[in-house]
């Protein structure tokens, strides 16, 4: 019997592959594991095994892991050296507790040094940590979440209806977060993958101008897009209050719940065609096709990018 352990059931993305698999694996096999006792009391309510955990801290985090074959690591939502350390316990723990292999939610493009994203550097240093742990691994590299994008279109539909940033052409294949946790369920059941890097690609490429074009057609809004500046862009993310770094104090309920360093510099690497990937790794790992930008749009309600969450200590 392989026990299967996911990682951060509290956060968006490890919810909802907690809530994916529970119904397609026996509930005996899972371990959920969270930084917030009152999130995993719903999965425990429900008769999984539940083991509450600080990333930020080896201390203990050894027994967390034992009995666990398959580690889901769902990457941590600070950016930085406090990421990569976290996640570095997490690799250290899962080894010196018999773990064989770990699921990693990594980034498009990630392995490419030329690709300026900030957020690229910690899933780098996480990868080739894994690679060198002698660890079996899956890396399922994603695509920006659409949600993202989605939230962004409807905060400058209130907001004079001219959606700015800096990706200008270049492409980018969005994906929902609801696939990227699709992946996830299915990589960790998926004993018969190893050494494997994805690239979790939504279901077409396209520019920030098409996927405005999509959001009007069938919102009926008017939107229009405006090519900018990086520095003009940092300016905007200066004005809705959002910090520069994930060290920063984040508004609750924030239409942009990341750190503007990660977003203008993630727009920068579309604009320069860094993040322009596009594969049927997706279909192949799940069965099934993405969710496509159209009815993400028709449906927005449910693909909002929600809350931050995160616990830096």
């Amino acid at each position: 019997m392989t026990k299967y352990i996911l990682t951060g059931v509290d956060g968006n993305l490890g919810g909802q592959a907690a809530n994916y698999l529970m119904k397609e694996a026996n509930k005996d096999d899972l371990i959920f594991v969270g930084y917030s006792e009152s999130s995993l009391k719903k999965y425990s309510d429900q008769g999984i095994e539940t083991r509450q955990a600080n990333f930020n801290h080896f201390e203990g985090l050894v027994n967390k892991f034992r009995g666990g074959d398959v580690l889901a690591l769902i990457s941590m939502p600070f950016v930085g050296e406090k990421r990569r350390n976290a996640q570095k316990n997490v690799v250290d723990a899962a080894k010196e507790a018999g773990i064989k292999k770990i699921i990693y939610t990594s980034l498009v493009n990630a392995g490419d040094p030329m690709n300026p994203s900030k957020e690229k550097i910690d899933h780098a240093y996480t990868e080739n940590y894994i690679e060198n742990s002698g660890l079996d691994y899956i890396f399922l590299r994603n695509s920006q979440y659409a949600e993202a994008m989605i939230t962004n279109y409807f905060t400058f539909v209130k907001n004079g209806g001219v959606l700015k940033n800096n990706q200008g052409n270049g492409l980018m294949a969005y994906i929902s977060r609801k696939d990227c946790a699709q992946a996830v369920t299915s990589a960790l059941l998926a004993d018969d993958l190893h050494y494997r890097i994805l690239n979790i690609n939504g279901a077409e490429l396209m520019t920030i101008s098409k996927f405005i074009e999509i959001g009007n057609k069938e919102t009926g809004n008017h939107v229009t897009y405006q090519e900018i500046s990086d520095e003009e862009n940092y300016q905007i993310f200066d004005a809705m209050g959002v910090p520069r770094t994930t060290d920063g104090k984040f508004k609750k309920d924030s239409e942009a719940p990341f750190s503007s360093d990660g977003m203008v510099t993630f727009g920068q690497a579309i604009r320069e065609g860094k993040m322009d990937l596009h594969t049927d790794d997706f279909k192949k790992l799940t069965g099934k096709d993405p969710i496509t930008v159209d009815y993400m749009f028709a449906n927005n309600e449910d693909f909002q990018i929600g809350e931050r969450h995160s616990q830096d200590n």
